[in-house]
């Protein structure tokens, strides 16, 4: 048996797993029209039939997940986006050397040509460290400060509004949390566009 320590790596590279669902025949055309538009040049992607992964810097898989989305959703179709982002995770490494791309969005101008009305939820796992709870709460609270509809769920906080600005919410909230040195921060969420059931409906 090897007793050696098992390390972590010191790698600051994020990530994100996700899948697209266009709920529609077209799926295909709606998904690899969207990786047409999307410049996803700045990001290490993969996608498999389970999944698709992109890695990089906070801002460019953020950049890239939010443009993918509601590239798809600007279809008019309903399109639902799940994801677990990532960054910190022990033994991270490969793909580093995308951490050297500077910070211009390359999809800023795509993204500005796109409203889209969105409701969601997200989970936030700041792992390491006693204090989450406060720093949940914390975050929560930002999101409340920029735009977004934020109400309590059970495991989860629900999101409404504008879609970029839902995005933009998350993307804060993850640097918020690497800024505080969570050391391995984890968030998961779920995020509907035109969806045909209402949010009352829901909520019965």
């Amino acid at each position: 048996m090897n007793n050696q320590p098992i390390t972590c790596s010191t790698s600051r590279i994020a990530g994100c797993t996700f899948a697209i669902y266009p709920m529609t025949d077209q799926f295909v055309d709606v998904i690899t029209a969207s990786l047409k538009e999307v410049d996803t040049s700045k990001v290490w992607m993969k996608t498999t039939d389970v999944e698709t992964c992109v890695r990089g810097r906070i801002s460019h898989v953020f950049d890239v997940t939010k443009a993918l989305f509601l590239h798809a959703a600007n279809t008019g179709r309903h399109v639902v986006f799940s994801g677990t982002y990532s960054i910190g995770c022990p033994g991270d490494s490969d793909g580093d050397v995308y951490l050297s791309e500077d910070d211009e969005r390359l999809n800023t101008k795509l993204l500005k040509r796109m409203s889209q009305e969105v409701a969601g939820k997200f989970s936030l796992y700041p792992l390491g460290g006693g204090n989450y709870m406060n720093m949940i709460y914390n975050q929560i609270e930002e999101m409340k400060l920029h735009g977004i509809d934020v109400s309590s769920i059970h495991y989860a906080t629900r999101l409404d509004g504008d879609g970029e600005k839902v995005f933009d919410g998350l993307e804060r909230v993850f640097t918020n949390m690497e800024n505080l040195k969570s050391s391995h921060t984890v968030m998961t969420t779920t995020i509907s566009a035109n969806s045909p059931s209402k949010k009352e409906k829901i909520n019965e």
